[in-house]
C-alpha cells in the first residue's frame, strides 16, 4: 500500500511539473527583510504568497526569517538560509546562485523636491543619490558619480529637505512607504527610471541549487498556467509576466 502511494505521489509531482527528487529538502529556509506588502514577518504579503505556491505543492515548507537586508545576505552566503528574498540579478558575486525565473519586477523611481528638474536615467549622473545599504543600484542605473548608502528610511525627507542629497533611489512602493510619513506630501515629486526583475538569491551549495532548480521547474508550471496572477490581483499590483 505505501508503495503503491509513493508511485501515485511520484506520478502526481511529474504530472504537476515537478519531478520527485530526493535531493530536495522538505524545507526551504529563506530569509527577507519586512517590506509592506511584500514580506511581513507574520508571513503574509505578496513574496510570501507566491513563494508559498511555488514550493508547498511539491513538499517543501516554508521557513521565513525575518532579518534587515543585509544580513539575510550574509545568511545565504554562510549556508544559515537557503535563499533570501528581493535580490536583483547578479546582485550579490560569491557564494550566491541565481535561478532562471524572477518572481516579480520592481518599479524603480527617484524621490526628491519638487523644486528639483525630474532625472531620468541619462541625466541620473548629475546628482548626488542616497538608497539604502546594500541595494548596488550602482550595479543597474547608468553614469552614476555621486551616490552613497544609508542604514534606515526614516531619515531620507530630512536629507532631501536639508539639501544633504537631490534624490532617493527604491521601488516605488517603499517610496510611497517614506512618502506617507510626510507633513507635507506635496513637497516631493517621485520619478519613474526604470524596472528591474527580483529573483531569490539561493546558496551556492548542493542544498541551494537543487531547491534552484525545483523553483525554476514550479515556476515555468505556474506561469504556463497562469496561476501567479491571483495573487497579484489580490496584492493590488501589476502583473510582471506579460
Amino acid at each position: 500500500m505505501g508503495r503503491c502511494c509513493s508511485l501515485l505521489l511520484s506520478a502526481l509531482l511529474v504530472c504537476c511539473g515537478v519531478q520527485a527528487d530526493s535531493a530536495v529538502p522538505e524545507h526551504i529556509r529563506i530569509a527577507s527583510d519586512v517590506w509592506e506588502g511584500h514580506t511581513h514577518a507574520d508571513g503574509t504579503g505578496l513574496a510570501w504568497d507566491i513563494l508559498r505556491l511555488v514550493f508547498e505543492p511539491a513538499g517543501v515548507k516554508l521557513q521565513i526569517q525575518s532579518v534587515p537586508y543585509t544580513r539575510s545576505i550574509g545568511l545565504v552566503q554562510r549556508g544559515e538560509a537557503d535563499a533570501w528574498v528581493g535580490s536583483y540579478l547578479n546582485e550579490v558575486d560569491k557564494g550566491v546562485f541565481y535561478p532562471r525565473r524572477p518572481y516579480d519586477t520592481d518599479q524603480i523611481a527617484a524621490l526628491g523636491l519638487v523644486d528639483k528638474p525630474p532625472p531620468s536615467l541619462a541625466t541620473l549622473g548629475e546628482f548626488r543619490l542616497v538608497w539604502m545599504r546594500g541595494y548596488e543600484y550602482q550595479r543597474y542605473l547608468p553614469n552614476l558619480r555621486q551616490y552613497r548608502e544609508v542604514l534606515r528610511r526614516s531619515g531620507i525627507l530630512g536629507m532631501l529637505d536639508q539639501g544633504h542629497a537631490d534624490f532617493y533611489i527604491d521601488a516605488i512602493t517603499e517610496i510611497e512607504d517614506v512618502l506617507s510619513t510626510a507633513k507635507e506630501p506635496g513637497r516631493y515629486r517621485a520619478t519613474a527610471l526604470t524596472s528591474l526583475p527580483i529573483y531569490l538569491g539561493f546558496a551556492d551549495n548542493p542544498r541551494g541549487r537543487a531547491l534552484a532548480g525545483l523553483y525554476d521547474q514550479r515556476m515555468d508550471v505556474l506561469l504556463e498556467q497562469g496561476s501567479l496572477r491571483a495573487i497579484f490581483k489580490r496584492w493590488q499590483q501589476p502583473y510582471p509576466f506579460e
